[in-house]
């Protein structure tokens, strides 16, 4: 016999039972303010996601951070699995070694709208800027990166290990910020008009040498 949804309803109401709605975790929310352009490093840092695939099959991804003034890749981050939290430990590494952004812009990915990120954000005081769903042309600058990455190095390379995959990745960045000219920034590399910057005291950068590699977990220097 079929229940008597009604009848169910009237009885919960007359003994007061009540089904506890479930509130939904904590998200961070950011900011859907217009952006204006940065006028110098650290103002604003650019994250976004690639992904590729080992010659095993096995996928992984790439977190890129990109610093919007000078144009430079802050950082590649490799590995099969990107949690918010894994994330947020690599900013608070880039933090120790390049300073703090103003503003950070992403998308509305999981992993960068998590609890961990919003910690984040409260701890370090950063804000969080996340651009509107379906709309990858407000985050024109990572995008654009992400455009060169794939055609220069991950459309070309055949990773055999994620060791593998770190070392091009890396061979690549240095490349990328330290040895090619960008019309964008008059001919310099990104090395260079970062170097400008820290002379002309820009708050919050360090300077980079160029001639030294690390390597924490995935962060990529």
């Amino acid at each position: 016999m079929a229940p008597n949804h009604k009848k169910l309803l009237r009885l919960y109401r007359e003994e007061g039972l009540r089904v506890r709605r479930r509130g939904g975790r904590k998200r961070a929310l950011g900011t859907r303010s217009p952006m204006v352009l940065p006028d110098g490093s650290n103002q604003r840092w650019s994250l976004d996601f690639v992904s590729d695939s080992l010659v095993c099959g096995r996928r992984f991804r790439v977190l890129c951070v990109v610093d919007d003034f000078t144009r430079e890749c802050l950082a590649l981050v490799a590995d099969t699995s990107l949690s918010g939290a894994r994330v947020a430990r690599e900013l608070t590494l880039l933090i120790g070694l390049r300073g703090k952004p103003l503003t950070v812009v992403s998308d509305n990915g999981t992993e960068l709208t998590s609890s961990a990120i919003l910690r984040w954000t409260q701890e370090h005081r950063v804000e969080w800027h996340y651009i509107a769903p379906g709309k990858p042309t407000q985050n024109a600058f990572v995008e654009s990166f992400n455009g060169r990455l794939r055609d220069e190095c991950l459309n070309e390379t055949l990773f055999t290990t994620m060791v593998h995959a770190r070392a091009e990745l890396a061979r690549w960045r240095r490349d990328y910020n330290t040895v090619r000219p960008h019309s964008k920034l008059g001919g310099k590399t990104p090395a260079e008009v970062a170097g400008q910057r820290v002379r002309g005291h820009a708050p919050g950068h360090v300077a980079i040498n160029s001639n030294n590699h690390h390597e924490r977990g995935g962060l990529c220097f």
